[in-house]
């Protein structure tokens, strides 16, 4: 009989709740903060973006190498390290005197992220044998995971609004003290028996593939089809199928290539990658929607978007119930055609619609696609051997990060073509200004500032409207990739192993 989790168990899922909150929020903590450090700090445009990019950017590219290595060293061992890590990363970037400290910062705390995530879903894996209990583990995980990314904002506004541009860094400090304090009580340690060496050269080959393509993806979406990001991309792609050769030949391969046979596996990798496309693409249209087509403050926008957060918070624990009584096929398929609503209410969204039609479509769409989040996270985690949950967990995050820069790029080029194409200026518009419109509405909404107050308010109309077009694009694509999502994943995984039944051998995967 499987062993079931105790109270123990469940007081150190909330300690497990406390790194992935603080590593989820530093992904969007930094919002508010950015005119403030550019103010002390004199931060150039280059260096803005480096200070926005180097955490994802090492975040993603040490996923796999941290998820093997901590099924080497163990777990919590590597959770505590990679807490030390966070801690101090975070003091150094609250009282960095330079761009270049606040840069080197940044991307310590990515390498630390990069440990605490695989770690906490890892262990997740090593406390609740018990699938049932499993699933309401990995459902709260899922929900603090993405609670985190929209709660960040908020945390950075309200901070900014007592204190300096540091203390949106200096809040994780204590909060790492006391996960180091009380981990080592309630937290097992669980370290594969049989890892073997770390694949060193593994490691570099999946840092050179993963961080290329995550870059020329951004720059496809900052800047469009070029000769610098389609090199990387290719050049990425290249170094990844050299870890791949790597894989299949190593004594002790980081990832273990027999999990991708297990259908359940390899599924559920692709269902999150498309539900994280799917949300980051449409919170870029949301955030600038609240703040710039209804003219909200950076705050109240922040706090209006907590408000589709409220849907996730039952989303998640339904997706376990109804995945315990039906085939998870059926649910996951469900939950992309839930998110797929939502994306349908936003094709009707007009500018004189207010908050309330956005709110009701990002609500249906965070609910759907939380659902899925639990789902695909109990079906990558529940489908391979104890020993390479480190592993799993890791790819499905490195995936994640693939899914919101594909989210921003895939969907970003959609909106920014439609945009430019519904965009009506004056005719008699200066050519600088008019330039500048045709970038976007952010552009647009700083380009009027300097007209006569009349050719202010006439472009932008202009550009909201456009704007208000672009989204509505978007969504359709969007309603029409979730429910082509939803048609494949459910004939793709239907009687696939549901959790309880779900063998965790590991000659199965070799």
């Amino acid at each position: 009989m499987t062993e079931r989790a105790g109270r123990k168990e469940w007081v150190a899922l909330g300690v497990l709740a406390l790194p992935l909150l603080l590593v989820s929020m530093d992904v969007s903590v930094l919002y508010f903060a950015v005119p403030f450090i550019s103010a002390d700090l004199g931060v150039s445009a280059t260096e803005q973006l480096w200070i926005f990019d180097i955490y994802g950017f090492v975040l993603a590219g040490l996923l796999i190498t941290m998820g093997a290595l901590g099924d080497r060293i163990g777990r919590r061992r590597l959770l505590l390290i990679g807490a030390v890590a966070f801690g101090l990363a975070s003091v150094a970037a609250a009282y960095a005197q330079s761009p270049e400290q606040l840069i080197a910062a940044r991307a310590v705390l990515g390498l630390g992220g990069a440990t605490l995530m695989p770690s906490t879903l890892a262990l997740i894996r090593n406390m609740f044998h018990d699938a049932a209990q499993r699933q309401k583990a990995i459902a709260f995980w899922s929900a603090v995971m993405l609670g985190g990314i929209s709660l960040g904002p908020v945390l950075g506004g309200l901070l900014l609004e007592h204190f300096w541009w540091g203390s949106v860094f200096l809040v994780n400090t204590p909060a790492m003290v006391l996960l180091l304090a009380i981990a080592p009580v309630l937290l097992p340690e669980f370290k594969a028996p049989a890892a073997g060496r770390f694949d060193l050269l593994g490691s570099v080959l999946s840092l050179g593939a993963v961080l290329p393509v995550i870059w020329g993806i951004k720059e496809l979406a900052a800047h469009g089809f070029g000769g610098p990001a389609v090199t990387s991309i290719v050049a990425g792609l290249l170094v990844g199928a050299a870890f791949l050769w790597r894989q299949r030949t190593a004594a002790y391969p980081m990832v273990e290539l027999g999990m991708f046979r297990n259908r359940a596996f390899s599924g559920a990798l692709a269902a999150n990658t498309i539900g994280m496309l799917a949300l980051v693409g449409n919170a870029i249209f949301m955030t600038q929607y609240l703040q710039l087509v209804l003219a909200m403050s950076p705050l109240k926008a922040a706090l209006w978007a907590l408000v589709p957060s409220v849907a996730v918070g039952g989303a998640a624990p339904l997706s376990t119930v109804l995945a315990a009584r039906m085939d998870r096929a059926y649910v996951l398929g469900g939950a992309f055609l839930l998110g797929a609503s939502g994306f349908v209410v936003l094709t009707q969204i007009e500018v004189a619609s207010g908050v309330l039609v956005l709110l009701l479509g990002s609500g249906l769409l965070a609910a759907g696609l939380v659902m899925v989040m639990a789902l695909v996270t109990e079906a990558v985690v529940g489908a391979v051997a104890p020993e390479r949950a480190g592993s799993a967990s890791a790819l499905m995050e490195t995936c994640s990060e693939f899914g919101g820069a594909l989210g921003i790029a895939v969907l970003g080029s959609i909106g920014t073509a439609a945009y430019r194409a519904d965009l009506q200026l004056p005719v008699d518009l200066p050519a600088g200004i008019a330039s500048a419109a045709r970038e976007g509405l952010p552009a647009a909404t700083a380009a009027a500032a300097h007209l006569p107050v009349q050719l202010h308010e006439t472009v932008l109309v202009a550009a909201r409207h456009a704007f208000n077009h672009s989204l509505n694009i978007v969504a359709v694509v969007g309603a029409a990739l979730l429910i082509a999502t939803a048609i494949t994943i459910t004939a793709a995984l239907r009687g696939t192993a549901k959790p309880a039944d779900t063998v965790h051998q590991p000659a199965d995967l070799a």
